[in-house]
């Protein structure tokens, strides 16, 4: 079902799918929330942030709207959006520093109608670069990354999450070394839950079941109090 298009930002969290805009720092965000199953709603939104936009990355990318449906299954809210200058959000690209503001103005929304709530962040490529940079500025609850660009992007200082953290990364990525990232991840102190998924690659072609699947059990036991308890 397509989200009801809304004329203005909400006040509250949307009981239904729904698209908007949201005020950023550069302009308009383009914004879609939808919301799960209300005998499983969990207290907590999920914010996931796409790919690379001058690559044609978007919030509708495949990858991002299989990880929403698998947060929103496991029963978190959730809220896509475009960085800046993609879609319907106003502004250009910056590389990152700018779209990690965008972040900021989601994630100050989603608090300010959703204050009870824990956030969780996810991110697919540069969305989990992101993501990435921010979860330790945001103090998200649990953060999700999919193919994050190792070896690609700079993460020189930036502090590391201490959250529950997950990490998918196809073992034929085409983008992304495969190799990198588990180097990587091999060399943090407090490292991510790894999932490696073999014989697929960036874009995760015949495997989005699988990454749906994947998200689901690994998130299981993060997950906050029932919303209707």
């Amino acid at each position: 079902m397509s989200p009801t298009p809304l004329s203005s930002t909400p006040t509250a969290f949307p009981t239904e799918s729904a698209s908007f805009l949201l005020d950023g720092p550069a302009g308009k965000l383009e914004a879609i929330t939808d919301v799960a199953t209300r005998n499983c709603a969990r207290r907590g939104v999920a914010v996931i942030c796409h790919p690379q936009p001058e690559q044609g990355g978007t919030m509708h990318n495949k990858v991002v709207t299989m990880a929403e449906r698998a947060l929103r299954e496991s029963g978190l809210d959730t809220l896509r959006f475009n960085f800046r200058g993609t879609g319907n959000s106003t502004g250009t690209h910056d590389g990152g520093p700018g779209e990690g503001d965008d972040l900021v103005a989601v994630a100050d929304w989603v608090r300010k109608v959703r204050p009870d709530d824990v956030l969780w962040l996810a991110g697919f490529s540069f969305g989990a670069w992101v993501t990435l940079r921010n979860a330790v500025r945001l103090q998200a609850k649990a953060l999700v990354s999919i193919a994050p660009p190792i070896g690609l992007r700079p993460l020189d200082g930036v502090p590391l999450p201490t959250c529950p953290w997950l990490l998918i990364q196809g073992e034929a990525d085409e983008i992304v070394d495969p190799q990198a990232v588990f180097d990587w991840v091999a060399a943090l102190k407090q490292p991510p839950e790894l999932i490696r998924m073999p014989d697929t690659g960036h874009f995760f072609h015949r495997r989005m079941m699988d990454l749906r699947g994947a998200i689901k059990h690994a998130v299981r036991d993060w997950r906050p109090p029932l919303r209707h308890a």
